[in-house]
């Protein structure tokens, strides 16, 4: 959603307070896309958010952890508990780019720190473009990169396609009665 979409729902100031003797604000002569000017750990915050939602949606029980753990979210697939890490995950071109290591900001840079089995089970990512959230099983890379539409050599392997790592594609076959 952008600024000027947000003016045009009610978002300025003389409808949010009811009180129509307040000045409302005026359109951005540019619109700027609203998830631009989020910061990580926003991201990290709608990511956690929506993928709460749709593991809900599914059925799945969703617990979060206290304190400061690896793993976000637990989903209990009924019988079995399994560890998630939750991640915002980009659209670039065709592809959703899932990245598998935490980064953190230290005194000589950013720090990437990659996450092992005994951490988490899993990862589940959000793409705000796509508004879809995506399960992968445990993996040591870097980053997934889920393709979205056809290669432009209509090459097919080794292609990890997201429609095949949507929620429902994958947690529904896992979940128990």
């Amino acid at each position: 959603m952008t600024v000027s979409a947000l003016s045009t729902c009610g978002m300025v100031a003389g409808d949010v307070t009811g009180d129509k003797r307040l000045p409302v604000l005026g359109r951005p002569a540019l619109s700027i896309p609203l998830l631009s000017v989020l910061t990580t750990n926003q991201k990290g915050t709608v990511a956690e958010l929506a993928i709460a939602r749709a593991a809900i949606e599914l059925g799945i029980g969703v617990y979060g952890p206290y304190g400061d753990e690896r793993c976000d979210l637990i989903f209990d697939l009924r019988p079995g508990l399994i560890k998630v890490q939750c991640k915002w995950a980009g659209l670039h071109g065709e592809n959703i780019i899932v990245p598998l290591f935490s980064a953190r900001r230290a005194a000589e840079g950013l720090r990437r720190m990659k996450y092992s089995a005994t951490e988490i089970d899993a990862f589940a990512a959000y793409c705000p473009e796509t508004r879809a959230c995506y399960f992968l099983e445990f993996e040591h890379q870097s980053f997934v990169s889920l393709r979205t539409a056809p290669t432009k050599n209509n090459q097919e392997r080794g292609v990890r396609w997201a429609r095949d790592y949507e929620f429902a594609a994958k947690l529904k076959p896992l979940l128990g009665p």
